[in-house]
């Protein structure tokens, strides 16, 4: 018997795109939009936790570069735990982020995870503006000790020493996040894109391909969690959540409140504070 529910094949044509994409193959040469990596004065560090966090939580990097034309780098803190594939994964990332026009900074060319004085040391050289690292309560292990190795650097900067810092979350959601990113479709498209020249990792689990699935959840979150209890959703459809505070003389800073939403073409410094 055939349902009457109206919503059935709006469900079923989701089932049948997601089934489609898997079939999808992605090359460097395809990407559309900027991919042409940025020098300036201007950067943003992401520490990120394993090669493929970059990309999943890289729309406001993203942004960032696009629209304002700041350097984006990447530091990868480890290449996960499995040493079989570190060589692999380490091939993955520079690929990934060459697709996004990002600079990949490997600081270690022994696949040890980075200690406090590495990071230290990327902060002295490239003087970033923002830096990107997973919040304090991000369930994952990795996760957890690069937010906590991040903090520790910080805390052995010079007290003139200031920064952006914007925490991201993936496995576990941030319960007090305060800023809401609006991304449009080529956005989206183009970090699905990236992440899945992590081959070896969406082979097992194309995550990838449930990006903008998460990303229209955000924006039902972020509705209300960074706009306000009964705020109206705002009028886009993919989003990316993050916390934004301000580091200087040794001190961290959360932003004011309210929280701040940044539709597409709304990006500049001052709304970032």
């Amino acid at each position: 018997m055939k349902s009457n529910n109206p919503f059935l094949d709006y469900v079923e044509r989701i089932a049948s795109t997601y089934e489609q994409a898997k079939h999808l193959s992605i090359s460097q040469s395809s990407v559309t939009g900027s991919s042409k990596k940025i020098t300036s004065d201007s950067r943003v560090l992401l520490f990120s936790p394993h090669p493929d966090d970059e990309c999943i939580t890289g729309l406001l990097p993203l942004r960032l570069q696009r629209e304002l034309g700041m350097e984006v780098i990447n530091v990868p803190v480890t290449f996960g735990s499995n040493k079989k594939r570190q060589a692999e994964r380490a091939e993955e990332l520079i690929a990934a982020c060459s697709f996004l026009g990002w600079k990949n900074h490997q600081q270690r060319n022994d696949f040890q995870s980075l200690k406090v004085e590495d990071i230290v040391h990327c902060l002295e050289k490239f003087q970033p503006e923002i830096i990107f690292v997973p919040h304090k309560g991000d369930w994952n292990t990795r996760h957890v000790s690069t937010h906590n190795l991040v903090m520790d650097a910080l805390q052995c900067m010079s007290n003139d020493y200031s920064c952006t810092v914007i925490e991201t979350e993936f496995w576990a959601a941030m319960t007090d996040p305060n800023l809401m990113v609006a991304a449009d479709a080529i956005s989206v498209a183009d970090l699905m894109a990236a992440t899945a020249q992590h081959a070896g990792e969406v082979i097992r689990n194309p995550y990838h391909l449930t990006l903008p699935a998460w990303m229209q959840d955000n924006v039902r979150r972020g509705s209300e969690l960074v706009g306000g209890q009964g705020a109206e959703v705002p009028d886009f459809l993919f989003a990316t959540l993050y916390r934004l505070s301000h580091f200087s003389g040794g001190k961290m800073s959360k932003a004011g409140e309210p929280g701040k939403i940044i539709p597409m073409g709304e990006l500049n410094k001052k709304v970032l504070g």
